[in-house]
């Protein structure tokens, strides 16, 4: 077989694979598919890209709680705590009764008043240099990033196949 037939049969088989992945999130004019991606990435641990996908859902709705938790989420694995802090409350603002929300924010807090707390901390008396005292560490991972619960496809990532029965 010539190399330029093999090239295009290759080609026009990965096709269909490639067409499929590429809209698996359905319409990115969609704020529930840039949500879902952003997710997806969130939760793969990939947060400039799950920050850059909340990013674009707000442009597209700039009102919805989930989508600016998100952006607290994200804002709070960048480290940048001052802007989680202001997505945080924009999300309450807009929907005071989400157990979710209020559950995010108040675990961010609390947080964030040890981080404030230690930021702002002299050094103990008698000793020298620039050292403070230490603050509480930061959690390993931010709080799971809220999904769109009307209508967003969960990505399909099979995993492993379960250890056989002994």
């Amino acid at each position: 077989m010539r190399p330029s037939i093999r090239l295009c049969s290759v080609s026009l088989l990965a096709l269909p694979l490639l067409l499929a992945c590429g809209n698996h999130y359905g319409r990115p004019d969609k704020p529930s598919s840039q949500l879902a991606f952003g997710v997806d990435m969130a939760k793969r641990g990939l947060w400039s890209e799950a920050m850059f996908r909340f990013q674009q859902a707000e442009r597209l709705e700039p009102d919805n709680p989930r989508i600016q938790s998100n952006l607290g989420v994200a804002s709070e694995a960048a480290g940048d705590y001052d802007k989680a802090l202001s997505y945080y409350k924009k999300a309450l603002k807009l929907d005071p009764n989400s157990k979710d929300l209020r559950a995010n924010y108040a675990r961010f807090v609390e947080f964030y008043q040890g981080f404030k707390g230690a930021a702002t901390a002299t050094p103990a008396a008698g000793l020298t240099g620039t050292a403070t005292a230490p603050g509480p560490r930061r959690p390993e991972t931010p709080p799971a990033p809220v999904g769109d619960p009307v209508g967003t496809p969960e990505p399909a990532t099979p995993g492993p196949p379960p250890p056989p029965a002994r």
